[in-house]
């Protein structure tokens, strides 16, 4: 990638703060190196946190991002700072794992995106989140997240 198709990355080779709140983050975007092809982008994230908004408990999430990006990639930076911006933000699994895709969607717009939201449990109840936007690319590989039910000990 060419310092011309990267000079208005404001994180990317800097020495760059993790935002204290999602909504102050800033996920940058780059053009898409081959936007003749249909091909999936996964990120995933292991250890994702947040904290419980009514008892401020933390809360532990395997989050797996798929898209197919259309005329923009996201920069995996900018990305890591936006999601780590989520571990002193209070909000329900639902809420945040609604949030990264909103905030995907809106920068990349790519032409199809889900996540999988895989919290660990809490009060002994696994919740799990899904969301899809549209349809994959017809031939699209899409494999699956790998990310294994929760089955407590055994």
């Amino acid at each position: 990638m060419s310092q011309e198709e990267t000079h208005d990355l404001t994180q990317l080779g800097r020495a760059s703060e993790i935002p204290g709140d999602p909504e102050a983050a800033v996920l940058e975007c780059v053009a898409n190196p081959h936007p003749d092809r249909d091909y999936l982008i996964r990120f995933a994230c292991p250890e994702f946190t947040s904290v419980c908004p009514v008892t401020g408990q933390p809360d532990f999430a395997h989050l797996v991002i798929d898209y197919a990006p259309d005329a923009l990639i996201v920069e995996s930076k900018s990305l890591k700072l936006y999601l780590g911006s989520f571990r002193n933000h209070a909000g329900f699994h639902e809420a945040c794992t609604i949030a990264v895709a909103k905030k995907i969607e809106s920068a990349a717009q790519p032409k199809w995106l889900r996540i999988g939201g895989y919290w660990y449990p809490r009060g002994g109840i696994p919740i799990d989140v899904f969301h899809e936007r549209g349809s994959p690319p017809d031939g699209l590989w899409v494999p699956d997240q790998g990310v294994q039910p929760y089955r407590g000990r055994g």
